[in-house]
């Protein structure tokens, strides 16, 4: 079982405000007072809470014993998050009431409100076979599973269509693998309480990274290699063109876990590949976990994205080339301390190409409220030293990153000018870092990274080589107009440890954290009306958007 919850504070009042008396009690109400699901699924629904003299407790039960007690600083109104995963051990046919009571700063109760959960029989799905070209529109439904053969692909003029709640898996012997080519689109557009799941086809327990073969969506906006040009691999995908405003579907509330397949040495699919995909596509509230590559890999294009979560992938979470230009707000990458790969691993990972050249578009993301999370917390926990940097920087490229939190990495930001470029382009303003929180392990410096007392933390490198007159990186990195911030620990930021060392992560911040009221917008001047002015640095605030369909422990999943 997991509970995963957070509380949004609205019109709060002191302790000491003045108390009335003759107020009414404090009452709630439910989003849903019903739900269902098998073993394994998420169910959720908010409780509102209105308390005129000021709400103390809100006290949650599970069939009549106690469940949770959430303590609150007498706001007047709140909304509390409550989300159940249902036990493998639940017996379907099973009816769990959880009860609501909230209690006020005059000890006053409300009438309790009920939400059932009813726990549903495993069901015997048809599993329907897909292989091969899909060149008319399709239709996967929600009542059948769906495995992927092969390579799969949704052909120019046709649309494949997915209904929220459905489960498709890739065949583990030919390591199925879904391509959008261009001028195909997939609309995969899911609910927070029925995500579409695409995932590894083999039993809960024995799913590895690299089960499938992933995600790849192809379009015809701009990238700084060609008009028509093939994604590594040999297998056929082409990207390209001129058109900003592509459309290549929508991917909402979408899960995609243990994929990407080895097609040649050091040369994978990724979890979730969009190249050259234009920004009339919708991506928003995806989850790649325990991919075998990159989790997100943008290859060109201007598709913007929100809701991004990239959990426990082997190399990097965030790989932008070949001339990408859009926006991206609202990503949180976890890290595994035994997953990394020979290739080595950083949170960003960001090119304008491969050797750096001064081919345009340049890649240009714009990212804001991004949290990195390293596997290093403490100077005892050894993890693989395949892991890199928080954000390297490289090749040519100008990216823009604003109101974020990177922690856990050996490096927190490498400015990388041994292929030219990123220094000169920090000191042009192209390249902009504002607003960022770099937060160490027991005061950064030597503390056994990897195993080995040779390896030592930085917050910040450079390479000396190539690097423009008169940049150095802790002198630009600490302007005092950029607003940056380094951090001795990650507990310095108010964060979980549970982030570090549960398949339950705590994802908002602590109460009191320094990053609820760090983000600033007036020194960002490349973030345009894509993004919204949220007060918070870092993927989250008070708010858990990953409630009800991310899951934090795939493996164990009984899907079917």
């Amino acid at each position: 079982m997991f509970l995963l919850a957070s509380v949004l504070l609205m019109n709060g009042c002191k302790e000491d405000d003045p108390i009335d008396l003759t107020g009414a009690s404090p009452s709630i109400t439910l989003t849903n007072t019903a739900a269902s699901g098998i073993p394994g699924n998420t169910v959720i629904s908010t409780v509102t809470i209105n308390a005129p003299n000021g709400l103390n407790n809100l006290i949650v039960y599970k069939d009549g014993s106690l469940f949770e007690t959430v303590t609150f600083n007498y706001e007047k109104t709140a909304s509390y998050e409550f989300s159940y995963n249902i036990e493998s051990t639940q017996v379907a046919g099973t009816v769990i009431n959880f009860s609501f009571e909230a209690i006020d700063s005059l000890n006053r109760k409300s009438d309790q409100e009920i939400f059932t959960v009813t726990v549903l029989e495993l069901s015997e799905k048809e599993i329907v076979q897909v292989s091969g070209e899909l060149s008319a529109n399709t239709t996967w439904t929600s009542d059948k599973i769906w495995r992927l053969n092969g390579l799969v692909k949704v052909m120019d003029g046709a649309t494949l269509n997915i209904e929220p709640g459905t489960l498709i898996i890739g065949a583990n012997d030919s390591k199925g693998t879904l391509l959008i080519n261009r001028g195909g689109k997939i609309i995969a557009d899911g609910t927070a309480n029925t995500p579409i799941v695409f995932t590894s086809e083999s039993e809960a327990g024995n799913r590895v990274p690299g089960d499938w073969g992933g995600i790849v969506i192809c379009g015809r906006a701009p990238n700084n290699q060609g008009a028509s040009v093939e994604l590594e691999g040999d297998y056929g995908a082409l990207y390209g063109g001129n058109v900003s405003n592509d459309n290549s579907g929508v991917l909402r509330y979408v899960r995609i876990e243990f994929a990407g397949n080895a097609i040649q040495a050091n040369k994978e699919t990724n979890s979730l590949t969009l190249a050259s995909v234009g920004n009339a596509t919708v991506i928003e509230h995806v989850q790649c976990s325990y991919g075998l590559d990159d989790s997100f890999e943008f290859f060109g294009g201007t598709v913007n994205a929100k809701y991004l979560v990239s959990y426990r992938t082997k190399d990097d979470d965030f790989d932008m080339d070949f001339g990408h230009n859009g926006f991206i707000q609202f990503a949180i990458a976890i890290r595994d301390a035994n997953l990394g790969d020979d290739s080595y691993s950083n949170g960003f990972e960001i090119d304008n190409d491969g050797a750096g050249t001064v081919s345009t578009p340049y890649t240009q993301t714009v990212f804001s409220n991004v949290s990195i999370i390293g596997p290093k917390y403490t100077a005892d926990n050894v993890v693989l030293p395949h892991l890199q940097n928080a954000a390297q920087f490289r090749k040519n490229s100008m990216p823009c990153l604003y109101n974020s939190f990177l922690a856990g990495f050996p490096t927190g930001l490498f400015m990388d000018d041994t292929k030219r470029g990123v220094s000169q382009h920090a000191l042009n303003e192209e390249l902009q870092i504002r607003n960022v929180i770099l937060a160490g392990v027991e005061n950064w410096g030597n503390n056994n990274w990897g195993g080995s007392t040779n390896n030592s933390n930085s917050p910040l490198k450079q390479v000396n080589a190539n690097v423009a007159p008169g940049f150095e990186v802790n002198t630009w990195y600490n302007t005092s107009t950029y607003n940056n911030q380094i951090l001795n620990t990650w507990q310095d930021a108010g964060i979980d440890q549970s982030l570090y060392t549960t398949l339950n992560p705590k994802v908002t911040p602590n109460t009191g954290s320094i990053l609820l009221t760090a983000a600033r917008w007036n020194n960002t001047p490349k973030a345009g009306s894509f993004f919204e002015k949220v007060e918070f640095a870092g993927a989250i605030g008070t708010v858990d958007w990953t409630l009800g369909w991310c899951q934090w422990d795939p493996s164990v999943v009984v899907y079917y």
